[in-house]
């Protein structure tokens, strides 16, 4: 069966002096129809006053589980040293519960460097940062396998990047939604690239979920022919401007009608 075109949206948690205004984009949010509502996993702003309002992702996703009804959450995407992967896995599996089996644990490397040295990781290098995101992930799955209460559901795995030797064969073994943000042309070599280790570990890479940043009304269904079904609209506070995901909105329901029978 075919998998449905989703948009989701990034709430980024960032220049919002007031949590407020995160709760409210999330109402509005799941009110315009978006699939999944995401936020990310930094401890600072990215843009803009670097010491601007900021807030932390994983007591948000508590906060969004039991606010919400429908859509699912998540980070997009958590760091991968932020946190002990037992305790991330325990974590993950509570949100699951909380929200009825709505969470989407998604993580990565992690880039930001000023995460790392304000709150005392070791920021490294950008091999020995993929090395350790491969020795988490493995103890993510070992824990959840552990934990009880189980999760409600298998918790889908995304994983964020692009890297062909690395990333993406941490990808083939461990994702379920690879989160790219490559043009179409490098899209399609590094699906290309991902089926390769995929067989290599024995899973079908049509079973991972390929997911991109919104392109624009323009180019979105070319993105689609080339294996995308979730695309992600990101906006930030204080306002949250979700017009661009109503556009977004729009363009699935026009395109890919049977997204409007799933939110009945």
């Amino acid at each position: 069966m075919p998998r449905p075109v989703r948009i989701g949206v990034q709430l980024q948690p960032q220049h919002a002096p007031e949590y407020q205004l995160l709760r409210d984009a999330v109402l509005r949010a799941e009110d315009l129809g978006v699939d999944i509502v995401f936020t990310w996993d930094h401890f600072y702003p990215l843009t803009g006053d670097p010491d601007g309002a900021h807030f932390e992702c994983w007591t948000m996703l508590g906060a969004w589980a039991e606010q919400t009804e429908r859509v699912e959450i998540g980070a997009l995407v958590s760091g991968g040293g932020y946190r002990n992967p037992d305790l991330l896995a325990d974590m993950a599996r509570t949100v699951d519960h909380i929200s009825r089996g709505r969470l989407i644990l998604g993580i990565g490397g992690g880039w930001f460097e000023r995460d790392y040295t304000e709150y005392g990781y070791d920021f490294g290098t950008a091999g020995s940062r993929l090395r350790l995101l491969g020795e988490y992930l493995a103890r993510i799955r070992a824990r959840i396998g552990k934990l009880n209460p189980a999760p409600t559901r298998h918790i889908p795995v995304l994983i964020g990047g692009g890297g062909e030797r690395k990333t993406l064969r941490l990808v083939a073994e461990y994702a379920d939604i690879w989160h790219s943000f490559a043009d179409l042309d490098a899209l399609r070599h590094k699906s290309r690239v991902l089926a390769g280790h995929a067989g290599d570990v024995g899973r079908d890479a049509e079973h991972i979920e390929r997911s991109v940043p919104w392109p624009g009304v323009a180019e979105a269904q070319a993105f689609v022919d080339a294996g995308v079904t979730l695309f992600t609209v990101g906006t930030g506070g204080p306002g949250y401007d979700l017009s661009v995901v109503a556009e977004a909105v729009r363009w699935r329901d026009d395109r890919f009608p049977q997204a409007l029978a799933g939110l009945a």
